[in-house]
């Protein structure tokens, strides 16, 4: 008999297909908000439907950079998943997140704000920016939000 595979699996499989949508030119992010085993919203890093695309705008360099070096444009992969489901009124306490990139602190509070109470991610988005720590995961996990790497799950 063939080995069913685990919701876990499913769901970054396809945050990881869902962030190759990004037109993202540094790097692409995707993320698959599920309730109860059922997936109700998805996204993936990109500027505001309807605005532009980076890499056909900057092919070479990707968007403006503001004062942190990271993109001026652009919302992450949790926001827009976040952001659609809150505007088609999708109550998500005790909601799961599924994401490419660990959350940073911006998305961390949002993810606490939103009732989100698990999220897990494929990597560290501390060592994509260089950065010391992931304080976005330090934050959730200190406000009982679990977060955790999805190897540690496997």
């Amino acid at each position: 008999m063939n080995k069913k595979p685990s919701f876990d699996s499913i769901f970054m499989n396809l945050a990881t297909d869902l962030a190759s949508r990004s037109h993202c030119v540094k790097a692409q992010v995707g993320a698959v908000l599920t309730k109860d085993t059922r997936i109700i919203s998805i996204g993936y890093n990109g500027p505001p439907a309807g605005t532009h695309n980076c890499d056909e705008e900057w092919p070479e360099t990707g968007c403006p950079r503001d004062s942190k070096n990271s993109c001026s444009l652009a919302l992450h992969a949790e926001e827009n998943a976040i952001l659609y489901a809150v505007k088609n009124g999708m109550n998500l306490s005790g909601s799961t997140l599924y994401v490419t990139l660990s959350p940073c602190i911006s998305c961390a509070r949002i993810i606490y704000s939103s009732g989100i109470k698990k999220v897990l991610f494929k990597a560290s988005y501390a060592e994509y920016k260089g950065l010391p720590s992931d304080e976005g995961v330090d934050f959730l996990n200190k406000f009982g939000i679990e977060c955790i790497s999805y190897n540690m799950v496997l």
